[in-house]
């Protein structure tokens, strides 16, 4: 009797601690929470608020003061945005179609055992993930096979990742090769078993490295700065980074009066917004299948 007393008192002493455990989680998570949105939060405050009033303001920004769309209407209206908006979605979306196909044939040769210099093949590969060859060989390069200039040096260059083929081959592996040679036997060829077989089972992984490969053209700006100097072919987050660091002016005016300087701050949380937005409204509709994919791409190596 007293075991059962004493196992129970246990249980019940493990039940509380692991409700408080529970409880601070929880808070811990909605404090970090806090912390990350607060600067996006506040971004979109400015954005919408008077400029006048918000150069006035002191502390914590909770609302917008003044609500105001004249900056979103300045940006929208600016014919550089929209430039830099269509060469920015074309990266992305043949950028990432373009990644994808050839990261997954990759990842599907790495996860071959039986080919020939897997091994070596595999760390080759591997070891581009910490050596490379720098910044002005890869720039030499570029310019010698006439991508210099060109949108397509904003994507060939890193057609593939080692990290994301790595993800991909992992999960490779976590399908039984008993469902490969039945296909076999059924007279499938590889590519057919590769896209139609095994791709749809590895679709959570699939989204989770189509997300990183798209998140990282929607933010690249170091390959363009390097490679374009043709104006036309300026992403979003160059001409982002002309207007916040260069100080380059959307609104031509006579003078730079102090509601000249009040509007060009404005305009500047707007622009930040505008380029922000669109990559928020996609992740929701990836982001169930991001935690699956990356978890499901290391269970084993």
């Amino acid at each position: 009797m007293t075991n059962v007393k004493t196992k129970t008192w246990s249980y019940g002493r493990s039940s509380v601690g692991s409700r408080f455990f529970d409880i601070g989680n929880t808070v811990l998570m909605i404090l970090i929470c806090l912390i990350t949105l607060y600067p996006l939060w506040y971004v979109a405050c400015c954005s919408l608020s008077d400029p006048m009033q918000l150069t006035q303001h002191r502390g914590v920004l909770l609302a917008p003061l003044g609500i105001t769309l004249h900056g979103y209407e300045t940006v929208l209206g600016y014919k550089a945005i929209w430039k830099a908006y269509a060469v920015t979605l074309f990266e992305v979306i043949v950028g990432t179609s373009l990644n994808m196909l050839f990261t997954i044939l990759f990842a599907f040769v790495l996860s071959r055992k039986n080919m020939m210099w897997h091994k070596l093949i595999t760390i080759l590969a591997v070891f581009t993930m910490y050596f490379s060859g720098g910044m002005i060989p890869t720039f030499l390069v570029v310019k010698a096979v006439g991508l210099y200039d060109s949108l397509w040096s904003l994507i060939i260059p890193g057609l593939i990742s080692t990290y994301n083929a790595i993800i991909l081959r992992t999960a490779f592996y976590s399908i039984p090769d008993e469902l490969e040679e039945s296909a076999s036997l059924d007279g499938a060829g590889k590519l057919r078993i590769l896209f139609q077989i095994l791709v749809p089972i590895i679709q959570p992984s699939i989204a989770a490295v189509a997300l990183f490969y798209a998140v990282g053209h929607w933010n690249e700006w170091t390959s363009a700065l390097l490679y374009i100097r043709n104006p036309e072919y300026r992403p979003l987050q160059i001409v982002l980074r002309s207007i916040l660091i260069q100080g380059e002016n959307i609104e031509v005016t006579g003078g730079q009066d102090l509601q000249t300087e009040l509007n060009n701050m404005l305009l500047k949380y707007c622009v930040i917004m505008v380029s922000t937005i669109p990559i928020l409204i996609v992740y929701p509709f990836i982001q169930k299948y991001f935690t699956k994919g990356v978890m499901v791409g290391a269970v084993k190596g």
